[in-house]
């Protein structure tokens, strides 16, 4: 039975052959909105991230479980003749294709942007790869690791004179998933009044430069280059996490009327008055004596009670939560940001919500992510095949029935 989620996005047809981690959080975004996904895995083995720990009771991948929600599910043997003609069918109606190949795949299997524009004006195509569709780098393969490094993210996070270090998230992979959602929804706002779709690509490459906003002020204005800083930002302080009695809290005394807050709820004989840290470009430079004067005072209570303190004054200001505390906390759950949905072999599973609220037409959560090929006979009686051609299909290997 076809899923009618109700969002902004609703009657936006969605053909996802996008893998692993970007294209499919673009696809389940947009499936959050609204729109009919229908994810077209490989035959054989489905898409890579299945293979990916933690591997589940039944089988499932937890991580591809949790970018896969809201999606109906295909499986195809592209590289038969009875599986490209299933796909050629699909994209002739479609709204928008995803798929996140080397630059060439599609071409190869003679579906690439000019030749499906062809026969669908209308089709949104659109592209995320390592590095983008045009440059001296759009052949290379990427991943977010190799994107974090040479976006400058890796040399300005850690702790000063340590190695390069990654963001413990895959950010780059995310953050592209999120543009290519967002420029899809600028070109499904232009076909509207156009008929006519257009090409979208978007890299993990771009992604991650889009996140050096603040490094790249710096340099732009005078050469500056910001230095590894921890927690710290290099722009004001104290901005940073310090330590407390029982673990860790945040701080965002990052103007002058917050500090001033801060020095006013710690009581440290004398801290008002030094000279050092009266501007922030003195707390800057002395940044070192700042934080040791400052976290001999926070270690002598608990995190809570510093925080009771700080939200009293209303001074910005939170706890480091571990992975288990964020998922509990009070604030996601009643944003909806944790989200149930009933697997059919995984059983009862949870994921991260739409960060995304409107005021009507808010999609629910309800579908678990596909088993491979599970929706194969739904979606090709959609798309006018009949009983007896589906189990050719079946029998000359084109797809796979989950």
């Amino acid at each position: 039975m076809t899923h009618h989620a109700q969002g902004p996005l609703a009657g936006m047809k969605v053909v996802e052959l996008a893998h692993i981690m970007s294209g499919p959080i673009c696809g389940m975004m947009l499936a959050d909105m609204g729109a009919d996904v229908i994810k077209v895995e490989k035959v054989p083995g489905g898409d890579d991230c299945r293979r990916f720990a933690p591997i589940l009771e039944g089988g499932e991948s937890a991580s591809f479980l949790i970018v896969n929600r809201n999606k109906r599910g295909i499986a195809l043997n592209l590289k038969t003749e009875g599986g490209r003609e299933v796909l050629r069918k699909m994209l002739a109606t479609a709204d928008v294709v995803t798929e996140n190949y080397r630059r060439g795949t599609m071409e190869k299997l003679g579906m690439g942007y000019e030749a499906l524009r062809r026969d669908n004006p209308g089709l949104i195509y659109c592209a995320i790869s390592g590095f983008g569709r045009s440059g001296p780098m759009a052949d290379k393969g990427g991943f977010d690791l190799i994107a974090q490094g040479m976006s400058g993210l890796m040399s300005m996070t850690g702790e000063p004179g340590q190695a390069p270090i990654k963001a413990g998230s895959p950010v780059t992979d995310i953050n592209a998933g999120i543009l290519a959602a967002l420029g899809i929804c600028a070109a499904y706002a232009g076909k509207q009044k156009t008929g006519l779709g257009q090409m979208v690509d978007t890299s993990l490459f771009e992604a991650g430069l889009q996140q050096m906003y603040w490094a790249f002020a710096n340099y732009f204005a005078d050469g500056t280059v910001l230095p590894k800083a921890g927690s710290a930002n290099p722009t004001s302080a104290p901005y940073q996490a310090f330590r407390t009695r029982d673990g860790w809290v945040n701080i965002g005394a990052a103007n002058q009327s917050n500090y001033e807050r801060l020095v006013g709820v710690l009581e440290i004989p004398g801290l008002a008055d030094d000279e050092r840290f009266q501007t922030n470009a003195g707390r800057l430079k002395h940044r070192g004596a700042l934080v040791d004067i400052l976290t001999a005072r926070l270690v002598e209570r608990t995190t809570a009670e510093w925080l009771a303190s700080f939200d009293a004054i209303g001074l910005p200001s939170g706890p480091v939560l571990e992975v288990p505390e964020a998922a509990a906390h009070e604030q996601a759950i009643a944003r909806g940001m944790i989200v149930q949905t009933e697997h059919p072999l995984a059983g009862r599973m949870r994921g991260i919500g739409l960060p995304i609220h409107f005021s009507e037409g808010r999609a629910e959560s309800s579908r678990p992510a596909p088993l491979l090929g599970q929706h194969t006979s739904e979606v090709l009686a959609e798309y006018g095949f009949s009983e007896a051609r589906i189990r050719a299909l079946k029998e000359e290997g084109a797809i796979l029935e989950g």
